[in-house]
């Protein structure tokens, strides 16, 4: 009891800095909405930072990003390397924009070349960059990744699935890689009625960049570009 007691007493201190972590929170709120509502419509895409150049992958990303560039649309990725670098390289070989929305991380991140110098944002806050993800985004590309991608998938998944955010389109790319989290999905959620059928309806699982461009432009053919909140 004495050690809890000696860290409940530390307590106060820890909760005196709180308040002033909101100035540094607000400013990155700020600076992200001011800079992307200058941006025109723009497809996120999402994916390890761990995927080497020589992946099939890789490759695959930035013939995805060329090629929704080529319609129109700029890029916006997590700023890092890996799928994120693939993706920023692709909007730059198409000539489109490219956005890099970089954390910054102890290890691994660090932003790539690709991006353009005036739309390189850097966040410290997950959260905070997130938001800037979900409000910005016309579409999710989510390409093989770990822990980070699934975060971001299921944030979208679940603030559509409750309507805080419009509904857009959410595409899985490579059906090996994403079969078995869809299995997954189709047999525990759904039938023990943690989902409701409806919801299997959110997601796309494709293997191709023209899957990729025709569901796009399939839902947008019925929809308007506009801020997702």
């Amino acid at each position: 009891m004495n050690h809890f007691s000696n860290q409940l007493k530390n307590w106060n201190n820890v909760k005196a800095n709180d308040s002033w972590a909101l100035f540094k929170i607000m400013s990155e709120f700020v600076h992200g909405y001011e800079n992307m509502s200058r941006i025109g419509p723009c497809i996120s895409i999402f994916g390890s930072a761990r995927t080497a150049p020589e992946d099939p992958y890789y490759r695959l990303t930035t013939e995805i990003a060329e090629s929704v560039v080529k319609s129109g649309l700029g890029i916006i990725t997590g700023g890092g390397p890996g799928i994120m670098e693939a993706a920023n390289l692709g909007a730059k070989n198409a000539g489109g924009i490219s956005v890099g929305l970089n954390i910054n991380l102890p290890f691994e991140q660090k932003a790539n070349p690709y991006i353009d110098e005036d739309k390189l944002m850097n966040f410290e806050y997950f959260f905070v960059r997130k938001v800037i993800f979900m409000k910005y985004s016309q579409g999710f590309v989510v390409m093989p990744g770990g822990f980070g991608t699934l975060d971001e998938l299921f944030e979208a998944l679940t603030l559509i699935q409750t309507e805080k955010i419009k509904i857009f389109p959410i595409i899985l790319v490579g059906k090996k890689f994403w079969g078995g989290l869809m299995d997954w999905i189709n047999t525990t959620l759904l039938e023990e009625h943690k989902i409701d059928p409806d919801d299997l309806d959110l997601i796309r699982v494709v293997e191709t960049k023209e899957e990729v461009l025709e569901h796009l432009e399939r839902f947008y053919y019925k929809e308007s570009f506009k801020p997702n909140f």
